[in-house]
């Protein structure tokens, strides 16, 4: 669902471009919805299941990686009953009902203090770290070895901070920059962690015969400690390639929104809003990869609302 019934949940604490995070007593409750975003922009038309795979796909790496770092999550919501559970409707003075829909696309999680920066790793040269690289031989402004072919896999993965915005494009940030923003210690912290789970993952990802490429993640501090926070190595947040069909030199196929952003890009929109509505062959495309990513790494299936 893009649009959650407000009037029967409670007071919303904050909504993204996909994501709606509501409190829930001393605690929040995080929705994954089924919108879908491309160049900064909410576009009309939601994508089936995208909801449940975002929230069931974190919910599964941050249980992989707990081991390296704590995360947010306190319980991933299988039954509605648990969030009636959760609340004091008496000390609240009003009664709220949980759609059966919030079942699988949502998690509790414990509120926790931003870290203002995104941490992206790399593994792979793509995307606008290639387009950096084919300009000045850099990434983030750190040099890398001559002669590298897009989609080449790097030597070592390379930790690429970016600014946090609220809007708008983020902004590469040098590892000074990050540790001017948020102190030395703790920018220490999430370059070790963020590189920790990014190689767990991707061995993990490998015996799959999935390469990940390269993922952004999102760290908060609570009780003093830092944790992982939002999603987790999802295909909104991560390029995945089908290791069948990666070839060093061009762009590769990923799990992500790749079909949205070429029928976009040939649709003639202006990427200001408003955007276009999606065709249903466009939609269809866009759930399958999501559903495919979801078992692929997984090994289960999601089940459908349709």
């Amino acid at each position: 669902m893009s649009v959650l019934l407000e009037s029967n949940l409670p007071n919303l604490f904050h909504r993204g471009k996909v994501r709606d995070t509501y409190t829930l007593g001393g605690d929040l409750l995080m929705v994954a919805t089924d919108r879908v975003s491309a160049f900064d922009v909410v576009l009309p038309t939601g994508i089936p299941d995208k909801g449940k795979v975002l929230n069931l796909l974190s919910a599964f790496w941050f249980g992989k990686t707990s081991h390296i770092v704590p995360n947010h999550v306190l319980e991933v919501v299988e039954d509605v009953r648990v969030l009636t559970a959760s609340l004091d409707h008496k000390k609240l003075g009003r009664c709220f009902i949980f759609p059966s829909y919030l079942a699988g696309r949502s998690m509790i999680v414990k509120k926790a203090e931003r870290i203002p920066v995104e941490c992206v790793v790399r593994g792979y040269i793509s995307g606008s770290a290639w387009a950096e690289y084919k300009e000045k031989g850099t990434v983030n402004s750190a040099p890398l070895p001559k002669g590298l072919r897009e989609s080449e896999k790097l030597e070592k993965p390379i930790f690429t901070p970016t600014t946090k915005a609220d809007s708008g494009h983020d902004e590469p940030m040098t590892p000074a920059e990050v540790a001017k923003l948020i102190g030395k210690k703790v920018a220490e912290e999430v370059t070790e962690k963020s590189l920790a789970v990014y190689r767990f993952a991707q061995e993990y990802a490998r015996e799959r015969g999935i390469i990940l490429a390269d993922t952004k993640m999102e760290f908060g501090i609570s009780d003093g400690k830092v944790i992982l926070i939002d999603e987790l190595l999802t295909p909104d947040s991560s390029r995945f390639w089908d290791e069948k069909s990666y070839e060093v030199g061009h762009s590769q196929p990923s799990f992500d929104k790749q079909p949205l952003r070429d029928w976009l890009e040939a649709s003639g929109w202006n990427k200001s809003p408003p955007a276009p509505e999606l065709p249903p062959d466009v939609v269809e495309a866009m759930a399958d990869r999501y559903r495919e990513a979801y078992r692929r790494l997984t090994g289960e299936t999601i089940w459908s609302e349709e």
